[in-house]
């Protein structure tokens, strides 16, 4: 008898201790955030963790996938399979990992889809300008350059996992694209981790997992003109969010015309029809390539291709400062 009140005893004893270690350890989670640079743009986690030094551990496997992406999709790193790419790929087919064939075939793709619009070949004219120099090419350069932007030109097979040119002279550039697809990484670690609430930006691409405890994300589309204030606040649930916009890398010309860094296809020149495109959709790779190719298309044609999508939405800002919305965000859904 004395032995089972004993046992009995201790148990309750336990389960007091278990309870309260629970009961700590919900007190303890709280919201963490960590920030630092990748991909030559800013990168920053917020999440919700039960303590700071797994929050810190999940925040060093998360910025190793933008690292291991960067090293492996870089146009600006002589090591990079990328750069491999642009060096040989007219030569002879070139064999590449998984996470660089996935992202060419998701852009040729996207490509298809906006006829042109996107086109990661852009690069061979994209290179002939310097933004923090505040150079552009002549005409005689660009008219060169433009000869080799085709993405009808990159062959893909699938069965090798190899990428090849159709002529010499054409180079990629995966900056429309790679930093998305790091994103959609970065969420990955954190999903298998058991993350139920985080946000994870890189630069203009965002990737929201599940909700703020309770509560939706409020995710401001900046003013293209001004810095501190915001177009448009939505609130967002478990969705991936990329903004292009004409007021990040750029320069005023001599002729006082903003240069930037969104070049359209079929001229080698930047886009003047919009300041900004939000894409709302499931994944950051997807909303990060879109944003690009429908700043190039323009509102109209943009808004047509995106209400033409299921599970894709559209905020556009055109050059009179206008908003446009796509038909889903129209409806409320």
């Amino acid at each position: 008898m004395s032995i089972r009140i004993l046992s009995k005893s201790l148990m309750l004893l336990i389960g007091g201790l278990l309870l309260s270690f629970s009961v700590s350890t919900i007190a303890r989670a709280e919201w963490f955030r960590f920030s630092d640079s990748a991909m030559t743009t800013p990168v920053t986690l917020e999440l919700w963790a039960e303590d700071g030094e797994r929050a810190e551990a999940l925040w060093q496997s998360v910025f190793a996938e933008f690292s291991a992406v960067d090293q492996v999709m870089s146009r600006y790193r002589d090591d990079s399979q990328l750069s491999r790419v642009n060096r040989e790929a007219a030569d002879q087919p070139v064999m590449v990992s998984e996470p660089l064939f996935k992202v060419l075939a998701r852009s040729l793709e996207i490509s298809a889809l906006s006829d042109g619009a996107f086109d990661i070949s852009f690069a061979s004219v994209g290179y002939l300008y310097d933004f923090r120099e505040g150079r552009q090419p002549d005409g005689e350069a660009l008219r060169e350059g433009l000869t080799h932007i085709n993405y009808r030109d990159i062959v893909l097979d699938d069965s090798r996992d190899t990428v090849r040119f159709r002529k010499p002279g054409l180079m990629l550039d995966l900056g429309g694209i790679a930093k998305g697809y790091a994103v959609d990484e970065g969420i990955r670690v954190l999903e298998q981790a058991g993350v139920r609430h985080a946000r994870l930006s890189a630069g203009g691409d965002m990737r929201l997992l599940g909700d703020r405890r309770g509560r939706p994300w409020m995710v401001g589309v900046r003013d293209p003109r001004q810095r501190d204030r915001e177009a448009v606040v939505i609130p967002l649930v478990d969705t991936a969010v990329s903004t292009s916009g004409d007021y990040e890398r750029f320069f005023i010309d001599h002729e006082g015309r903003r240069v930037h860094h969104i070049l359209s296809p079929s001229t080698g020149r930047p886009v003047g029809e919009v300041q900004s495109v939000t894409i709302i959709g499931n994944d950051a790779m997807t909303t990060d390539a879109l944003s690009t190719a429908v700043f190039v298309l323009g509102a109209q044609k943009g808004l047509d291709l995106i209400n033409g999508l299921d599970g894709i939405d559209a905020v556009i800002i055109d050059e009179n400062r206008r908003l446009h919305y796509s038909a889903g965000l129209m409806a409320g859904e």
